[in-house]
């Protein structure tokens, strides 16, 4: 079974934090964890999301327009579920 939701909701906080680490320790994973997880959507989606350098992240375009629509679907699961 696989877990796009769970996905997407690791790539929308390493956004909304701007890092790995910190989007790690948020959602109580490894930083190497989350980078598999975020490598895994890539190669699946055969695009690059984040630019990542040393000192920063930054969104490619693709990776803005799943950015916003994962938004969509996550805040639409919580409405469900609410």
């Amino acid at each position: 079974m696989d877990n796009r939701a769970g996905e997407m909701q690791v790539f929308l906080q390493v956004v909304d934090s701007g890092s790995f680490s910190e989007a790690a320790r948020m959602m109580r994973m490894t930083p190497s964890t989350v980078s598999k997880l975020i490598g895994r959507v890539e190669e699946r989606l055969g695009v690059r999301l984040l630019e990542r350098s040393t000192r920063r992240l930054s969104l490619t375009d693709e990776g803005r327009v799943y950015y916003e629509r994962s938004r969509v679907l996550i805040a639409g699961m919580d409405e469900i579920e609410r």
